[in-house]
């Protein structure tokens, strides 16, 4: 080696030099990607800390993570330049799709089967018309062309699921069901129909060469293929969840791998992708499969992650010093966005449906604006249509308004519209484990309490069986463990799409009200009145196991779900009618007389009914 040196005469020192500095460029590329994740790492963990400073004061979340994405912005303290659009777009599809799957997999078909027409016009043509009411108001004030003006429209026209849910939860609202039911089913159906327009929209002003049928069919054409790939889809991965033996662990990674591949195909079919993922969600949450508790588990997170990089990364992508030219006009759209376009939406939209004016109302003032529109807005800083960084800002404005305002004033706006009723007390800790070998039957477990509806009246749905008790770290049987006591840990076999319904059973019950004097001796009664008392007056058989249950028992032990307003159920000739709702509980019984489902009984009969009634129920409050 030293011979080769001197035989070039420089002492080998200038290429050992060369050599260091050839690994220059390569080290700093490596440091840069390092860089980069750590900075990554570093933002997301700032979004999940700061989630328990915006809970805990009110504030709306979703604006942390857009916050944290300015500061750390080429505009903030962060010096981050960055304009990727692509990177983006992309990032937020995969979100998006993720967002829409995870709320399709949540949905209980039998919960917004009922609202399916109403959901459907609001998701169609309520995105359509708030766009078109939206459409003057942003011609004149940004001096937008009809076209581009209804761009801004579409942008901003669509709900947000993400933002709609998070918020009602972190406030602790519990929304009437018909309510929360439309919510639910728009929220995840209207993005697809805003996407299309969005593109159809761009795609005019890219070619300037369009026409109304072209929509029309496309429209029919990408809502029937995504139909048809999500029905399709969520059907096999059902299938592969129950027939393929995957390792334990994998079932998650492979539900949520499998709905970002359902979103693909569809998009390369040119089938709106969305659609088809939030349906496939609802097959594969409505079906029974292996460990389906571990992938809903799973895609919380996942989706919760999603929704963080996605509005860090959209905040990257705003200038603070751009969005000066264009605020006060994209606050006026903002405004009549909210206050006029979508309530006038609503309204004309849920006129042929039975829904009252305080639901209507509610509905319309939840219409907030997330992350889809700053999503949509992107499309067009995407293909690099003129005037594209105008509906982006204009979008991050609106949205930030939206979940300024509507967002801290959702709780009031419920309460006092009388929709939905405070969430005094949080779900016990329930426990799933999935049982190999079958998918009728899960095991549910969960603390006993001493103040537990199970504990205080040893009731227990006659669809769920107790099958062990751990008590000081032992594992012991029901019947080595009876009787049960606070502090122990109860394990029931139940089917999985009945566990949520156990919950009411062991979470702490509140003090029961006096019941109102004035509905005694009228068809309404307490829900604290036995079943053989209301047997004895009105001389129907029931059985002698339920006689000494209340009425508000009675409701717990036959429902397989949590009582709500409107709940019926039959009792020998009578029909009970939940009639009011406290804390998971019926505290007002309607009954339903069999004269009252045929004809109207005659007034002789219906006073000396009624008469008869007020006597006994009169005595009964006397004791």
């Amino acid at each position: 080696m030293d011979r080769n040196r001197l035989a070039r005469g420089d002492g080998g020192d200038k290429d050992e030099n060369a050599s260091v500095y050839s690994f220059g460029p390569l080290m700093a590329s490596l440091d840069s990607v390092s860089l980069a994740i750590l900075l990554g790492a570093i933002l997301v963990m700032a979004g999940i800390l700061s989630s328990l400073l915006a809970l805990r004061f009110g504030a709306p979340l979703l604006l942390v993570f857009l916050f944290i994405g300015m500061l750390a912005g080429d505009s903030g303290p962060g010096g981050l330049s960055f304009s990727d659009v692509q990177n983006t777009y992309l990032v937020g599809s995969a979100a998006l799709a993720l967002i829409l799957f995870d709320g399709g997999l949540k949905t209980r078909f039998q919960s917004i089967r009922t609202v399916l027409a109403p959901s459907m016009v609001l998701a169609t043509f309520g995105v359509l018309l708030t766009a078109l009411v939206t459409a003057p108001v942003a011609k004149y004030a940004l001096d937008l062309n009809w076209t581009e003006a209804l761009l801004i429209g579409a942008v901003v026209a669509s709900t947000d699921a993400a933002a709609v849910f998070l918020l009602v939860h972190a406030q602790g609202l519990r929304l009437r069901p018909r309510v929360g039911a439309t919510l639910e089913a728009e929220s995840g159906t209207n993005d697809p129909f805003a996407v299309f327009l969005t593109l159809m929209l761009v795609e005019l002003i890219s070619v300037g060469d369009s026409s109304v049928w072209h929509v029309v069919i496309e429209f029919l054409r990408e809502s029937m293929l995504g139909g048809i790939v999500g029905l399709i889809g969520g059907r096999i991965v059902v299938a592969a969840l129950n027939r393929v033996a995957l390792p334990q662990g994998l079932h998650a990674p492979f539900v949520t791998t499998a709905a970002l591949v359902i979103f693909g195909v569809a998009q390369i079919s040119h089938a709106s992708g969305f659609l088809a993922v939030y349906l496939a969600g609802i097959i594969i949450g409505n079906r029974p499969t292996r460990a389906h508790n571990s992938v809903v588990t799973f895609l919380d997170a996942a989706t919760w992650l999603a929704q963080i990089v996605m509005f860090v990364l959209l905040g990257l992508l705003v200038s603070p010093q751009r969005l000066l030219d264009s605020v006060v006009p994209a606050v006026i759209v903002a405004l009549v966005l909210m206050l006029v376009a979508r309530p006038l939406a609503v309204f004309l939209c849920l006129a042929p449906f039975r829904f009252n004016w305080r639901e209507k109302l509610f509905i319309a003032w939840t219409g907030l604006r997330g992350a889809v529109a700053i999503f949509l807005a992107s499309i067009p800083m995407l293909v690099g249509l003129s005037k594209a960084y105008l509906y982006f800002d204009v979008a991050f404005v609106v949205v930030i308004i939206s979940l300024l305002l509507q967002g801290w004033t959702l709780a009031a706006a419920a309460r006092r519209l009388h929709v939905a009723l405070p969430r005094a007390e949080r779900g016990p800790r329930r426990v799933e484990l999935d049982l190999p070998g079958q998918l009728e039957q899960q095991l549910v477990g969960y603390p006993v309490r001493q103040k537990s509806l199970f504990l205080r009246r040893g009731l227990i749905p006659s669809w769920s069986k107790p099958t062990l008790v751990i008590r000081n770290e032992k594992i012991l049987t029901p019947a080595e463990a009876a009787p049960i006591a606070a502090g122990d840990y109860l394990y029931l076999l139940a089917p999985p799409e009945k566990a949520e319904a156990l919950d009411r059973f062991f979470v702490e019950m509140q003090p029961m009200a006096s019941p109102d004097p004035h509905l005694l001796g009228d068809f309404l009664v307490s829900g604290e009145i036995t079943v053989g008392d209301l047997a004895q007056i009105y001389g129907i058989s029931v059985d002698p196991a339920a006689a000494q249950l209340t009425l508000a028992d009675y409701f717990d032990v036959n429902l397989d779900r949590a009582p709500k307003d409107g709940a019926t159920l039959p009792l020998d000739t009578i029909v009970l009618v939940a009639r009011n709702i406290s804390e998971g509980r019926v505290n007002v019984v309607g009954l339903r007389l069999p004269e009252d489902e045929e004809k109207p009984p005659s007034l002789t009969r219906t006073a000396a009914l009624r008469q008869k009634a007020s006597k006994a129920w009169s005595s009964i409050a006397r004791i």
